[in-house]
């Protein structure tokens, strides 16, 4: 027997505001220089769709935040799990940019998202400990890779881990890159349990940031609207830097966790990456089999949810990992056994994975 972090529950909270692309065909564009990019709309959507994948995404109503949407998810998850709230030992939010309150670009942090979800969720434990980390993209998997630290220090046994975000009220509508982004929230409960050796849990996990010529790939900067008010800032992504870097950083990590848990590729059943864009992650996937000399990839090894969810950051892979889980997204499944491997990249630039078996 040995002790194992496993995910015991899991809920997600999809916003009800969807926008598709032909929402964005009479929006004016303008490029970094402040120049209006004179291609016609309508092709730079139908360019935007084929390289991305994204044919709508989902927004947050104006009365929800992301503190909101977390708390949402942490209850599907609390009752999924079955276990009781005041027996959770910490509560982790990954997010990037707090509330957002909409119509406005103000970042609202204080309190903390996670003190937040504690106060909703009514937790008058004082040893649950309720903490934010800011980790890019890959946030929500750091939250699990925290907890799991945690777990095997022997300083907590159930934590309750989030990703949320609103990426919508923080984008320029004259950036073309702002047709990616979305919000979404996205919750798991972990727990340390006895196993057996061949049992279910978290096998391994490798992480890794890049903070020199990479820190600044993603980063706030000023609307590309010409005379626009440079105190006010945006999300702003070099985006063929980022493509770059994650083609020839994401597939190692990759390996390596797989490598750490003494796991072949060919034993995986799924693989939940980060919903950043399709050509990069089909990209990533065939250069991880490559890695191992294989050509053929399996086919519905990655489900995808970029589609009609966009990227919502952090939620990506918990909303996706919790509709899969229950049968809800695109005839894909799991069973007890199966070898998954979650992994994410973001700003920083930051990527981690872990492997897990359920």
């Amino acid at each position: 027997m040995r002790t194992r972090t496993i995910i015991t529950g899991s809920g997600c909270y999809i916003p009800p505001v969807v926008k598709t692309n032909r929402d964005f065909a009479i929006q004016t564009f303008y490029g970094e220089d402040a120049n209006r990019i004179e291609t016609p709309t309508e092709e730079i959507v139908t360019k935007f769709q084929d390289i991305t994948g994204i044919e709508e995404r989902r927004y947050a109503a104006e009365d929800m935040n992301s503190s909101d949407m977390a708390t949402i998810s942490a209850r599907l998850a609390i009752e999924d799990s079955g276990v009781n709230p005041e027996e959770i030992d910490q509560i982790i939010v990954a997010q990037n940019f707090g509330n957002v309150i909409k119509h406005t670009i103000q970042t609202d942090v204080l309190p903390a998202l996670a003190s937040r979800v504690k106060h909703d969720l009514g937790i008058k434990n004082p040893n649950c400990v309720a903490y934010d980390i800011l980790f890019g993209c890959p946030g929500w998997v750091q939250g699990v890779i925290q907890a799991d630290t945690y777990f095997k220090a022997g300083a907590a046994k159930k934590a309750l881990v989030i990703g949320t975000e609103t990426l919508s009220r923080v984008i320029d509508v004259y950036d073309r890159d702002s047709m990616i982004f979305s919000d979404g929230a996205g919750a798991t409960i972990l727990e340390a349990r006895e196993v057996e050796e061949n049992g279910p849990g978290i096998l391994s996990w490798s992480v890794q940031s890049h903070c020199v010529d990479e820190a600044y790939y993603l980063y706030l900067g000023k609307s590309n609207f010409p005379g626009s008010d440079p105190r006010v800032r945006y999300i702003k992504m070099k985006g063929r830097k980022v493509y770059e870097y994650a083609m020839q950083h994401v597939p190692a990590a990759m390996k390596d966790c797989l490598d750490k848990a003494g796991v072949s590729i060919t034993d995986v059943k799924k693989v939940f990456i980060h919903q950043a864009n399709e050509k990069m992650d089909e990209g990533i996937i065939r250069r991880l089999f490559k890695l191992y000399g294989m050509k053929e990839i399996p086919e519905h090894i990655m489900p995808m949810s970029i589609h009609k969810l966009g990227n919502s950051s952090v939620a990506t892979i918990p909303t996706l990992y919790d509709m899969v889980k229950k049968g809800e997204w695109d005839n894909h499944d799991l069973s007890k056994g199966d070898i998954v491997l979650f992994a994410s990249v973001g700003a920083g630039m930051n990527i981690n994975a872990f492997c897990y078996r359920m």
